[in-house]
């Protein structure tokens, strides 16, 4: 028997959406980790506990986050297509919500003020608003919505 409702638009299926949260956040930490510590004066290790720390939240909150996302954006216009403005949209509150947990958890690790630690996790805000937005733009090209998720089998 299908769950699929044909009155609702096309959505990604939970294994596209954990296929997405991985590939983000793996290909994110190669360049993150190396160019953060070199920028930021920290040992690649050090680097590495905040960029893997960072991209097990950002995970979490990327999974939670485009599947409310979608869901809102279906129910208010009955698609998920995302439109240029959409997209910035998205993206920018996708890091705004990120920030709230990241940035004290990041002065914590490095014994610092918020304040102190604000131009690390800002950069690294600039720098996920620039790379979710290629991200996703790719990820869609080459991963596009199936009409029928139910049969969809995703291949990373």
């Amino acid at each position: 028997m299908s769950t699929h409702d044909p009155a609702l638009p096309p959505m990604r299926s939970p294994a596209d959406r954990v296929r997405h949260a991985l590939l983000f956040e793996c290909l994110a930490l190669l360049l993150v980790i190396p160019v953060g510590a070199q920028l930021f004066g920290l040992r690649e290790d050090a680097m590495g506990v905040i960029g893997i720390g960072s991209a097990i939240a950002a995970m979490i909150w990327n999974y939670l986050y485009n599947l409310g996302f979608d869901y809102s954006l279906s129910r208010l216009t009955g698609s998920v297509h995302k439109t240029l403005s959409i997209r910035v949209v998205h993206t920018l509150l996708f890091e705004a919500g990120l920030q709230v947990v990241l940035l004290p958890a990041i002065a914590w690790y490095l014994h610092t003020t918020i304040r102190q630690a604000f131009s690390l996790s800002f950069s690294l805000a600039l720098f996920y608003l620039v790379y979710a937005f290629f991200f996703n733009i790719a990820y869609d090209a080459i991963f596009p919505v199936s009409r029928n998720r139910e049969t969809e089998v995703p291949t990373v």
